[in-house]
C-alpha cells in the first residue's frame, strides 16, 4: 500500500459543552469550557470577549474567566481590536499564539522523505525533501532525515517539536503505535522513526499514509461534509482509509484498507500474505496501469515522469499517463473507461461490505484522473452495486499525507495544551 492512515477530529458541540458543568466538577468544567472556547478561535480566528460568548453559549462571567485563565497559560494574547472606531476592554481581539509549540510532520515514501516544520494552527513555516538511495545505509539516512529536521526547526525559530507525526506505507500496529510487518517496511523508514524518538524530545505519532490522507481529505478537501467515507489510494500501490461515524477505523493489526491484498478477476492468481500480486493492486496500482496505458497507445509527454519518477521497468509514471489520457479527450476515453472498470471493481467490495456511501479517490493516479475518471468509477460502481455511493476526486492533492501528518500533530499537541476534547 502507498500511503498512511491517521485519526479523525472529535467534535465538540456547544450544547454539550454547556450540558456537562451540571455533572462535571468545577475545574472540569473550566477545562471543557476552555477547551470549547480555543476550538472556537482555532476554527473563526480571532475573536472579542462578546463573540467568545455568542460562539460558545457561555455567560460572560464565565468567558471573562476563562479569558483572563487561557491568557495567563499563554495559549492566548490580545492581537488586535475589532472595528475602527470600536476602543476599550470590549473591542479586544483574542487570538490562539500560535508559536505555543510547534510541530513536525514527515511524509515517507520508497525514496524519499518530506519533513515540515509548522506553528500550533498547522501552519507550515518550513519544509524540505530528502530523497534517499535504493541502496541506502539506512543509519545515515537516519541522520540525515534528523539533520533535516534540525534545519527546519532552526529556520522556523522553533526549539523542539511538541510532537512528531509520521505517515508511512505498510501496517502500523494500533496497539503499540509501531510498524508491523516489518518485511514490508524500507529499512531507513524505521530506523528514522527510531531516530526521531531518540531525539532530547517529542513523542513521535507513526500513522499508516492512507489514513492520514484521510485525515486531510475530511478537513480541507473532498469529504469535508462526510462523516462517512472511503478513501481509495491510487498510486505506486493501493490501499483505503475507512472513516465511520466520524472515527478512522484501523482494525485489529491495523491493517484495515489494506485492499491490494483483494483477490479480485482478471489478475490471473492470488495475492499471498508475502505480497499482494494477483489482488486489487495487479490491477489498480501504478504498474498495472502503466501496462494499460501502453495497450490503449496513451504516451506521456515528454519529461512528465509524475511526482514518483519512473517505475521499475523504466516506463512513465501512472499519473503523468492518466494526465495525458485526460488531456487527451477523446482519444483517452477508452483507456480512462477501462481504468475506471477496474477501480470499481475495489470499490464495490468495500461498498458492499461497508457501504459508506462516498469513495474519494486519492493518491497519484486518483488525483491525475480527477473528475473524469471519479464520474466513470461512479457509472461502473452503479451498475455494479445496487447501493448508492458518491465518488468523488481527491482534492488535497499530492500532498495529501503531509497533510494529514501536520493535522494530526496539531490536533496532539493541542489535546496535550488545551486538554482532550469532549
Amino acid at each position: 500500500m502507498d500511503e498512511p492512515r491517521g485519526p479523525a477530529p472529535a467534535r465538540t458541540t456547544s450544547a454539550a459543552v454547556r450540558t456537562a458543568p451540571r455533572t462535571a466538577s468545577p475545574s472540569t468544567a473550566r477545562a471543557i469550557n476552555d477547551r470549547l472556547a480555543l476550538r472556537l478561535l482555532q476554527s473563526e480566528g480571532p475573536l472579542t470577549a462578546g463573540e467568545l460568548k455568542t460562539g460558545t453559549g457561555l455567560s460572560r462571567p464565565t468567558v471573562a474567566d476563562l479569558v483572563e485563565r487561557l491568557q495567563a497559560a499563554g495559549l492566548i494574547a490580545v492581537v488586535g481590536e475589532s472595528g475602527a472606531r470600536r476602543r476599550g476592554p470590549n473591542a479586544r481581539l483574542y487570538g490562539i499564539v500560535a508559536g505555543r509549540a510547534h510541530l513536525a510532520a514527515v511524509d515517507l515514501r520508497t525514496h524519499s522523505a518530506t519533513l515540515a516544520v509548522a506553528d500550533l494552527l498547522g501552519r507550515v513555516l518550513a519544509e524540505a525533501a530528502v530523497p534517499v538511495g535504493p541502496d541506502a545505509d539506512p543509519g545515515r539516512a537516519a541522520a540525515h532525515g534528523v539533520a533535516t529536521l534540525e534545519k527546519l526547526l532552526g529556520e522556523a525559530g522553533a526549539g523542539r517539536p511538541h510532537v512528531v507525526a509520521v505517515g508511512a506505507p505498510g501496517l502500523v500496529d494500533p496497539a503499540t503505535g509501531r510498524f508491523g510487518g516489518t518485511e514490508w517496511v524500507p529499512a531507513w523508514h524505521a530506523a528514522l522513526v527510531t531516530a526521531f524518538g531518540d531525539r532530547p524530545a517529542a513523542p513521535v505519532l507513526l500513522e499508516n499514509e492512507v489514513n492520514l490522507a484521510a485525515v486531510a481529505e475530511q478537513r480541507d478537501g473532498a469529504a469535508r461534509d462526510r462523516d462517512t467515507f472511503v478513501l481509495l489510494w491510487l498510486g505506486h500501490g493501493t490501499g483505503a482509509a475507512v472513516v465511520l461515524d466520524g472515527r478512522l477505523r484501523r482494525g485489529a493489526s491495523g491493517g484495515t484498507g489494506e485492499i491490494g491484498f483483494l483477490p479480485v478477476p482478471g489478475t490471473g492468481a492470488l495475492p499471498t500474505a508475502a505480497g499482494c500480486d494477483g489482488g486489487f493492486h495487479s490491477l489498480a496500482g501504478s504498474a498495472a496501469v502503466c501496462r494499460l496505458a501502453a495497450e490503449h497507445g496513451i504516451q506521456a509527454g515528454p519529461g512528465e515522469g509524475g511526482s514518483e519518477g519512473a517505475d521499475a521497468t523504466g516506463a512513465p509514471a501512472a499519473e503523468a499517463l492518466v494526465r495525458a489520457a485526460v488531456g487527451a479527450g477523446e482519444s483517452g476515453a477508452a483507456f480512462l473507461d477501462a481504468l475506471a472498470a477496474r477501480v470499481a471493481i475495489g470499490a464495490a467490495a468495500v461498498c458492499a461490505v461497508l457501504d459508506p456511501g462516498c469513495v474519494v479517490l486519492g493518491g497519484e493516479t486518483g488525483r491525475a484522473g480527477g473528475d473524469a475518471l471519479a464520474g466513470r468509477v461512479a457509472e461502473h460502481l452503479a451498475r455494479m452495486s445496487p447501493l448508492r455511493t458518491e465518488v468523488r476526486a481527491g482534492t488535497v492533492g499530492g500532498r495529501a499525507v503531509l497533510r494529514g501528518a501536520v493535522l494530526a500533530a496539531m490536533d496532539a499537541a493541542q489535546d496535550d495544551l488545551f486538554g482532550p476534547a469532549a
